[in-house]
């Protein structure tokens, strides 16, 4: 038996070995022996380089160091599920969607505590993975999924689909690493959902592969065969994934509500975690009919397990200082352990909401987390309150600068207004930076922190004169000159983002991004909306009175003003980009990619197509309307040809994009 042909059998053997012991939790030969044939594998590839394949477990390790992940747009949109809290919402649920089909089912499934994860396979390789991100645009993670054993590199069939579940951190995982971590003198991870969201997005993979991370599939896209969601399920296991089997297919609100009851019982004896439980409609082909919202399926829900809450003593009240000048009052209580983490302080919002509560310095508390997340106090133990508590009185001036505080009639919010308070700044800052504003991903917090105290950074439009100080930054301890030259590529980069999320960055009170997109759709410019009137703003749909006074006001600030016009002499974008996606060269269509294309990546004639208001499809079917084929298309080529489907070439799809544009 020559080389090649015994590195086939040992990838075959060893991946067929861990899918027993990672998925199925069954194997069927000890470590000794796995590791023995796995010695034998690694020796042969190194003597063997060019016969090492792509689904040998070898592929795993962990072996790369990225400087930052790459960024991919969903091909369809990854949403997030609606929580609901009682039985009155499950029945509220089940009764809507049976006025859809009275003989409809649901598949309840356990909500797994981890984080999204995008699975793509081409010809059943896996070949991009990624994190769902804002939904529409996520962040690459393919080396670091490799190191998963429980995602399959290949699939038991040679298809292209797309696969999305959670990836989580078993509790027992959870320990070692925090023994791990303890011995070396480092913070603990609080929870195995932080633990695994920190892990994911680590850049280097060797980090990864040692923590153990571990998945399950619940998501089966681009497979018109599949017509049920216990039957995706049932898909994805004969692929080769590792779904959790514990869901249950329940006809009505009853047998939904005896699932949710079992669960909230026995949750603690699983040995990973979970925040609740998902209820589905199990019909596939009803999803459309029922429809979604902007954010989330209107065919499921999350039942989220009531907050765990925790009794304390309120020892002081702090104040914040928000990038639009507002003042938050924060509790700061002796630590109580809730839904897996420490917990010490909480917002307590504003004045009314203290006093409404009556809430003291020395009083004994209750603490909960809004939807497990956010800590709240939300009661207080009167009985126990001491005989000289004094009222909470609302301080007068700005905690940092010393300024006179404002509060606005009507508003239940006081507000530091000098413009020069350091923490306005350094918030709207790291505002403007942000992910959902201009995303400047390279400036995080503490380096806006750092630059600020030297005095580089004073105002927003100082983000684009750091590459003036770009010597000087690179003598900056624990920097040098990639990390600064990564930043500054990442701020130039910012400047072409459309005028939406320039919008939303530059922190006008009560204007959101989904406002800010709303506002660009009406006035595609920074100059038309600097001089909209106030009773044309209120005209618009999501634009009420308070919103449209804000727009009007942060126009009419000088400050402000001076503001836009030295962005715009930087070259940052001030127009918006619409496009009728209804008149684009591939609206309506479903398209497919296949083979190598020489003037464009996958991912951006991917793009091109969704912006001209097509769908990009992984696999050829009767519903393709077009196959973009480049040099060695394969096998969705040959299956094209036979199904009648049209075929273009790159220069035909240029000619598309050409007429579009013209």
């Amino acid at each position: 038996m020559d080389a090649k042909e015994r590195i086939e059998i040992l990838v075959k053997l060893l991946n067929q070995y861990a899918y027993e012991y990672y998925v199925l939790d069954n194997p069927s030969i000890s470590d000794y022996e796995y590791d023995k044939l796995y010695n034998e594998l690694v020796n042969l590839e190194k003597e063997h380089p060019d016969f090492v394949l792509k689904d040998s477990p070898t592929q795993r390790v962990g072996d790369k160091v990225i400087d930052k992940f790459d960024k991919i747009t969903h091909k369809v949109k990854m949403m997030s599920i609606d929580d609901i809290f009682s039985f009155e919402e499950v029945d509220k649920f089940v009764n809507d969607m049976q006025k859809i089909n009275p003989s409809i089912t649901f598949n309840c499934e356990l909500k797994i505590d981890g984080l999204s994860v995008s699975c793509i396979y081409e010809n059943g390789y896996l070949v991009t993975a990624s994190t769902r991100g804002n939904g529409t645009i996520g962040e690459i993670i393919t080396d670091n999924v490799k190191t998963i054993k429980s995602i399959p590199l290949k699939l038991n069939q040679p298809i292209s689909i797309e696969a999305r579940g959670e990836i989580f951190l078993p509790k027992k995982s959870l320990e070692k690493i925090n023994q791990e971590r303890s011995l070396q003198g480092l913070d603990l991870f609080q929870n195995c959902r932080n633990a695994a969201s920190g892990t994911i997005k680590s850049l280097d993979s060797k980090v990864v592969a040692s923590r153990g991370l571990d998945n399950f599939m619940y998501t089966l896209l681009n497979d018109n065969e599949v017509h049920g969601q216990k039957e995706a399920l049932d898909t994805l296991v004969s692929l080769g994934f590792k779904v959790n089997n514990e869901g249950r297919l329940c006809k009505n609100s009853q047998e939904i509500k005896d699932y949710i009851d079992y669960w909230k019982i026995h949750k603690d004896d699983l040995p990973y975690p979970i925040d609740g439980v998902v209820i589905k409609v199990n019909d596939l082909g009803l999803y459309d009919s029922i429809g979604y919202t902007v954010k989330s399926p209107k065919w499921e829900v999350a039942f989220k397990y009531p907050a765990e809450v925790g009794t304390s003593i309120l020892r002081d009240i702090t104040f914040q200082v928000g990038r639009t000048g507002v003042i938050t009052p924060v509790a700061n209580f002796d630590t109580v352990y809730i839904s897996g983490t420490d917990v010490s302080r909480a917002t307590l919002h504003n004045e009314d909401f203290i006093k409404l509560r009556d809430i003291r310095i020395g009083d004994t508390i209750k603490v909960r987390k809004s939807g497990e997340i956010i800590p709240e106090v939300f009661e207080v133990d009167f009985s126990k309150r001491k005989a000289d508590s004094k009222p909470f009185k609302m301080i007068e001036n700005c905690p940092i600068c010393g300024s006179k505080l404002v509060r606005n009639e009507g508003e239940a919010d006081y507000y530091c207004i000098n413009s020069s308070c350091k923490a306005r700044i350094l918030n709207s800052l790291i505002h403007f930076a942000s992910k959902n504003a201009m995303n400047i991903e390279a400036l995080g917090d503490k380096l806006i922190e750092r630059f600020y105290e030297l005095g580089l950074l004073k105002s927003i439009d100082d983000i684009y004169r750091l590459k003036e100080h770009r010597e000087q930054l690179i003598k900056l301890d624990k920097l040098g000159e990639k990390s600064i030259d990564n930043i500054l590529t990442s701020i130039d980069a910012s400047k072409s983002n459309n005028l939406d999320h320039l919008i939303f960055g530059l922190g006008i009170r009560n204007v959101g991004s989904k406002v800010s997109r709303t506002l660009c759709e009406h006035y595609p410019s920074i100059d038309l909306l600097k001089e909209a009137k106030y009773e044309d703003l209120i005209k618009i749909d999501d634009i009420g009175d308070v919103i449209a006074l804000s727009v009007v006001s942060y126009f009419k600030d000088e400050h402000n003003l001076t503001l836009i016009s030295a962005l715009k002499e930087l070259g940052v974008n001030v127009n918006y980009q619409k496009i009728n996606i209804l008149d684009g060269a591939f609206a309506h269509k479903i398209v497919v990619l296949t083979g190598n294309l020489k003037d464009f990546t996958r991912e951006e004639a991917s793009n091109i197509i969704v912006s001209l208001g097509g769908k990009t499809s992984s696999s050829v079917s009767k519903k393709t309307d077009l196959v973009l084929a480049g040099d060695k298309a394969g096998s969705k080529l040959t299956k094209a040809e036979e199904l009648g489907i049209k075929i273009i070439n790159e220069d035909e799809f240029k000619k598309m994009i050409g007429e579009n544009n013209e």
